[in-house]
């Protein structure tokens, strides 16, 4: 099927790339199927855009880049409602906040997005029991990634081509399985 998008143009998308939030996200519970989108110049950002309304795009980050020692702990009902035992199956991410000046970005650390990445279905989950800041500030820390990785913050590329990703087991790299 071909998704509609304001930030993206229309995107190809096939059942299998569709997630499922069977509650929604905070702030958009009518909302339940999203399908993550990718710059194919190789950007760090990664985005979850709603299928149904064109507008609805979050920018993604795993979080692991920018703060070392991220855990998350699922309580027991978001464990039931992602039908997941344990992360080793689960991709986390953090949603980023990127204003006009881009040195004032933050992420959301409090409430990641998590997915099982086996039947495709998320939750931005809420840590009560951890304590991570809603707004942590991030651009030093993605100047320090890139410069190790030896990748752009931001692509220079003025006509970038984004496709969606398929969502597998595939997303998680060794190290996070381990």
């Amino acid at each position: 099927m071909m998704v509609e998008t304001t930030r993206f143009g229309t995107i190809a998308v096939e059942p299998q790339d569709i997630i499922t939030f069977p509650d929604g996200m905070l702030g958009f519970s009518k909302l339940h199927e999203y399908v993550l989108i990718e710059r194919v110049d190789d950007s760090l950002f990664l985005w979850l855009q709603a299928i149904k309304k064109p507008s609805v795009a979050f920018p993604l980050l795993e979080p692991q880049i920018f703060e070392n020692g991220y855990r998350v702990e699922l309580c027991d009902e978001d464990r039931k409602l992602l039908k997941l035992k344990d992360l080793k199956h689960a991709k986390v991410f953090a949603i980023v906040t990127i204003p006009t000046d881009p040195t004032k970005m933050t992420a959301n650390l409090k409430a990641p997005i998590v997915i099982n990445l086996k039947n495709r279905l998320a939750n931005q989950v809420i840590l009560h029991e951890a304590d991570y800041p809603i707004r942590q500030s991030i651009f030093n820390a993605l100047q320090a990634h890139c410069a190790t990785t030896q990748r752009p913050l931001f692509s220079e590329n003025d006509q970038p081509t984004y496709q969606a990703i398929r969502v597998s087991e595939e997303l998680v790299t060794p190290t996070e399985a381990n």
